[in-house]
């Protein structure tokens, strides 16, 4: 089985410190940068790790698999955080497999099922391997996956602040696959109050134009949150044209509130200036219209209804499940998503 090369590629974007790979036709381990994931471009069975570095040095010595001590035949490779082990050095993955060595082999799956991380050792004299915490995994197409988030296997299209390089796409869809931008086959009322919402009322409006992204699970579960699907917003397959292409796409519909007497926009637009939309629809219909621009007024009492624009006030992500952290207001950012810590080198901020 080949895993698909997108998928590859987004492994090497999301753990850029380094490809381990042992190769299971001959047991042969090999080490690369994690750009050279074209490697796994090959019908050869392996057990890969792409590496992103919260303990440690970025190092080809703290690159996995490693000898698990004076076991030298066994490897370990690991996918997860241990707060207690390694320094500024040696990652935590290294210094446990050094610690296994010192244990009797048939305490091994106890030690490791006591963590909350996915592990798998390996036998190169036995030319086995063992996975360990499998309920953490994700098997897809007969491949296990220690983390599900470099599974792009939805399409969505947004058209507000989702857009790319827009507020909300630096928190939600920069690791994401960007496909391209589009248009709705059919017509659907935008309306721009501040927030942009579509309704889900076809022939009516305009053909809104969208940017398409490739998504994984765990993306589209933190989708739904924001846009508060089903209850606020309600995700719906819809058709999109891309690239000449008809293709089905989520799409994110408001139908809790009316468009009768509002006007209807074709996109919505942000610019580094403000929180602007310019309508070209506006612009073919009225040269009054050709060079407007509207700028959406927030008053202060107004702050906590819109406060998701703002990306100076976003917080930090986890690096493992991109959940928001919160500063201990010491030293360490706590994550309620996987219930990891992390320091100020450790989480993930995005760029204004």
């Amino acid at each position: 089985m080949r895993i698909p090369e997108d998928v590859a590629k987004t492994s090497s974007q999301i753990n850029p410190h380094g490809l381990g790979i042992v190769w299971l036709d001959t047991f042969e381990v090999t080490y690369h940068k994690s750009s050279e994931y074209k490697k796994l471009n090959t019908h050869r069975p392996f057990i890969a790790h792409f590496r992103y570095a919260t303990i440690g040095a970025i190092n080809r010595e703290n690159t996995h698999p490693f000898v698990c001590g004076k076991n030298k035949n066994e490897l370990l490779m690991m996918n997860g955080t241990i707060r207690e082990l390694g320094n500024d050095k040696m990652c935590d993955s290294k210094v446990l497999a050094i610690q296994l060595g010192d244990k009797p082999r048939h305490t091994w799956k106890e030690e490791l099922e006591a963590y909350d991380s996915r592990f798998v050792t390996i036998n190169v004299h036995s030319k086995t391997f063992q996975i360990y915490n499998k309920y953490l995994w994700t098997q897809r197409d007969g491949v296990w996956y220690s983390k599900g988030n470099v599974l792009e296997e939805h399409y969505i299209a947004v058209y507000g602040t989702l857009k790319r390089n827009y507020s909300n796409y630096y928190n939600y869809l920069i690791q994401s696959k960007f496909v391209g931008s589009g248009r709705t086959k059919n017509k659907y009322p935008l309306i721009i109050k501040g927030l942009p919402y579509m309704v889900h009322e076809q022939g009516v409006g305009h053909n809104v134009e969208v940017d398409v992204f490739k998504v994984n699970d765990s993306t589209l579960d933190r989708l739904d949150t924001l846009e508060g699907h089903p209850q606020w917003y309600c995700r719906k397959q819809t058709d999109i044209i891309i690239k000449g292409k008809t293709i089905k796409c989520w799409v994110y519909f408001n139908n809790t509130n009316s468009y009768k007497g509002l006007q209807l926009h074709s996109s919505y637009k942000q610019d580094s200036r403000g929180w602007e939309f310019y309508d070209r629809q506006d612009k073919i219909e009225s040269k009054k219209e050709k060079t407007k621009w509207y700028e959406v007024e927030v008053d202060v009492e107004e702050v906590d209804e819109v406060d998701e624009f703002s990306i100076s006030n976003e917080s930090p992500v986890c690096v493992n499940c991109y959940h928001d952290v919160v500063f201990d207001g010491f030293s360490n950012y706590h994550c309620s998503g996987c219930n990891g810590w992390f320091t100020e080198a450790e989480v993930i901020r995005f760029r204004p």
